[in-house]
């Protein structure tokens, strides 16, 4: 079913989308990393492979266990969790932050982007792997 906000709430998420995209793109090579943490390593590991398949990303490290402090609905929480970081064009994030939330467990996930500075070899060999061009089997 449909509220009359919906529409409002869309037109929100693509300005968001286009202003993180925006702001990603400034940075030194277009990079971002994207930063998530799930419950399971099988799932951290599952998102990993799923990104780089997609050529969503050029690289994701699976991180951990790590300890998370949180608060949620009103309680202060300890988790073990594990992180991942995908590496990725900017022109990319918002769509790679949707693919990461399709696939997440959580009600609301952490999903960061940020822009990186990039060696410019580096930035070239993340480009080419999320487009399929002639660096992207080289590896990091």
């Amino acid at each position: 079913m449909m509220h009359a906000d919906d529409g409002a709430r869309d037109g929100a998420r693509d300005g968001a989308r286009h202003d993180v995209q925006a702001r990603a793109e400034d940075a030194v090579g277009g990079i971002v990393e994207i930063r998530t943490m799930f419950a399971a390593r099988g799932e951290a590991e599952v998102c990993a492979r799923a990104l780089v398949d997609r050529r969503l990303a050029a690289c994701v490290q699976v991180e951990g266990p790590v300890q998370s402090t949180y608060r949620w609905q009103g309680a202060v929480e300890r988790a073990e969790e594990f992180r991942c970081t995908a590496k990725t064009a900017a022109a990319l994030a918002a769509e790679c932050m949707a693919a990461i939330r399709r696939m997440h467990a959580y009600d609301t996930p952490e999903v960061l982007v940020a822009a990186v500075a990039a060696s410019p070899a580096y930035a070239a060999w993340v480009r080419e792997s999320v487009s399929g061009g002639p660096g992207a089997g080289g590896g990091p």
